[in-house]
């Protein structure tokens, strides 16, 4: 069983960055492919961002293509997610998420296994 880790979520008005963290002990955390979702209040789980295992490929939301930045160290078994131009619409709980190895990038939170427990990011305006 992978477990995951998020942190790095807190208030920020708007215009502002964060950088949400993705941890594991899991020891073949360099096989998983990646994502970032999040789900605000009332609305269904969302696609943020997604990377391979070995970090060569993304793919994000139209929203968020340009303000967030998915990136990856398997020496380090940590994800992250870069946020920058934060808007109040971004405000939800921010999940990372694995699939099963070297499976391919995936944007449907159904296609993925092991999920964190969620990090609040809430974006004042």
């Amino acid at each position: 069983q992978v477990q995951l880790v998020e942190s790095g979520g807190g208030s920020v008005q708007a215009g502002g960055s964060l950088r949400l963290s993705c941890t594991t002990s899991e020891g073949t955390f360099s096989t998983l492919p990646m994502g970032w979702f999040r789900q605000a209040p009332g609305k269904k789980r969302e696609f943020v961002a997604s990377i391979s295992n070995a970090g060569g490929v993304t793919r994000y939301a139209d929203s968020m293509a340009g303000r967030f930045t998915i990136s990856r160290d398997n020496t380090k078994t940590t994800m992250w997610l870069q946020m920058n131009s934060l808007k109040p619409e971004d405000t939800a709980i921010y999940f990372c998420a694995a699939r099963r190895p070297f499976s391919e990038l995936a944007t449907r939170a159904n296609e993925y296994t092991y999920w964190g427990q969620g990090t609040q990011v809430t974006v004042s305006s």
